[in-house]
């Protein structure tokens, strides 16, 4: 059945297209909004219980009205009498109607009182509002990422309140500059964080402090880096303090930090005054780690690197001199530089490490002779070739013994039956020793415990991995003795052991 159309009525078109125009939505939201406002007036009329549903003419403003009754089963459970029509009463209207279509009942177009004309323009403000409010959240939802500008309306307990043109933003007070401060009408530029949507309209989140922030201050100042020319590889940020920012150019002719810096190093000064004079070191980035990492350290020497990628640490040697230029004011260069390369760095002087070196190969030394019954000449043999268990020699292959200077066949084949032996015995035993103590499984895929270490453990009450987890750093170095482990080694340790209690928080 064809819907009974009411006259032609431009009025309509008019105000939706000055609508649309004013708030800078889509004429069609405005349409949508109008058609809702038109149903629920001819509903306060008809009855809420109706289906009734109107639709506009975009081109006339031409408003038709119909009732919808939807076709359903016999057997099916009427909800809404109103609304629903069993497909034997539905045949009487429409021969050819079937369960899931609708009986379309025109209505004539209504008369809109003052009540129902009050509800329609609420209706339609709601919805011209929440289309303004879609737009602005698709509209700064495209900016996260970026960097705006705005001026500070108000300071709500420390948290900033700016105006950044169609809608406000926030600038929490953690997200601030520490030491900054700013009053009603200060121009602030910030980094757009996060856009939230809520009922209230889009949230919109800033940044002052956030690494990402200083990377883009580096991409408006640096051309190369606007252009691709130069790529920033990492970003490190003590707030209002010091930042470490890497750099590096495929084009091996291009200067990256050079180019970040600028002629007398007005490119990284512009970057400085906006973070209220935040020091700057800019990093050339280098695939190699070890290289890398002394970058990262300057302006402190490093005169030597070890990584540890088991562990993902590293470790940094100094000499005395420049120890508390690595470390930093607070620990601030270090931790930097940790932050900027994703791992643990630990920096120790040249004498530090000579020592921590003499006492692993003492007690190594020790349990060659131990193990292997063999003089201190040979056991030190044994770790200037880098062997540092006695399970390493016993499955080393033979010739690799055998080319030790001053070994011959026989020597190596000695050595490698004692290490067996020993290994062998040193097996039975432990398995007899856990079944005793009733040491958990689980502790034997701890990396860094030997079956020594685990002995020890157990004897002093730590047999299980929660035992183990619960204990601090210091007391699980104090349970295995002087020189066993270093503090960096047992927080490892103990973090291991924890892994299992934060998946089951996650679960």
């Amino acid at each position: 059945m064809e819907n009974l159309e009411s006259m032609p009525r431009p009025e309509i078109i008019l105000v939706a297209d000055t609508v649309a125009r004013e708030k800078n939505i889509d004429k069609e939201d405005v349409f949508t909004a109008m058609e809702i406002a038109i149903q629920k007036g001819a509903r306060s009329k008809y009855g809420a219980e109706h289906d009734i549903r109107a639709k506009i003419d975009r081109k006339t403003g031409a408003i038709s009205l119909a009732r919808y009754r939807e076709v359903v089963a016999d057997d099916a459970v009427i909800e809404n009498e109103a609304a629903q029509l069993p497909l034997s009463r539905a045949k009487d209207y429409d021969p050819n109607a079937e369960v899931g279509s609708f009986l379309i009942d025109p209505l004539p177009p209504i008369d809109f009182g003052r009540i129902a004309a009050q509800t329609a323009k609420q209706v339609i403000v709601q919805k011209v509002r929440e289309a303004e409010r879609n737009k602005q959240f698709e509209e700064y939802k495209e900016k996260i990422g970026t960097i705006v500008n705005g001026t500070v309306k108000r300071n709500e307990f420390g948290n900033l309140v700016l105006d950044i043109g169609k809608t406000e933003a926030i600038l929490r007070r953690d997200e601030i500059i520490p030491r900054e401060k700013f009053k009603n009408g200060d121009r602030i530029r910030a980094y757009v964080l996060d856009v939230r949507r809520e009922n209230r309209g889009p949230q919109i989140f800033l940044s002052r402090t956030c690494p990402e922030f200083l990377a883009k201050l580096f991409a408006q100042e640096v051309p190369e880096i606007y252009d691709g020319i130069v790529k920033i590889m990492g970003v490190a940020r003590d707030p209002g303090s010091k930042a470490k920012i890497a750099v590096k150019a495929d084009d091996v002719t291009v200067d990256a930090v050079g180019a970040c810096v600028g002629l007398r190093g007005i490119r990284v000064q512009a970057v400085v005054s906006e973070l209220q004079g935040e020091k700057i070191d800019v990093v050339p980035y280098s695939e190699d780690k070890a290289q890398y990492i002394v970058s990262a350290l300057a302006p402190a020497e490093v005169t030597k690197v070890v990584l540890d990628e088991e562990n993902n640490r590293i470790e940094a040697v100094v000499p005395q001199e420049q120890f508390s230029a690595a470390i930093g004011r607070r620990g601030q260069n270090v931790k930097l530089a940790s932050q900027l390369l994703g791992c643990d760095i630990d920096v120790l002087t040249e004498e530090q490490e000579q020592e921590r070196r003499n006492n692993e190969n003492k007690v190594r030394s020790q349990r060659f002779m131990e193990a292997l019954d063999v003089d201190e000449m040979i056991a030190h043999l044994l770790i200037v070739e880098g062997f540092s268990t006695v399970d390493e020699i016993a499955m080393v292959p033979l010739s690799e013994l055998s080319e030790i200077e001053g070994f011959d066949e026989d020597v190596a084949k000695e050595l490698q039956s004692r290490a067996q032996e020993f290994v062998a015995k040193r097996d039975k035993d432990f398995a007899a020793k856990r079944k005793s103590l009733g040491i958990d499984e689980k502790l034997l895929g701890i990396n860094g415990l030997d079956q020594d270490m685990i002995i020890t453990l157990a004897e002093k009450g730590v047999k299980t991995i929660d035992d183990l987890a619960d204990l601090a750093s210091d007391e699980l170095i104090e349970m295995l003795g002087e020189n066993v482990l270093s503090e960096v080694e047992a927080n490892r340790i103990i973090m291991e052991a924890r892994e299992h209690w934060f998946a089951e928080e996650e679960k």
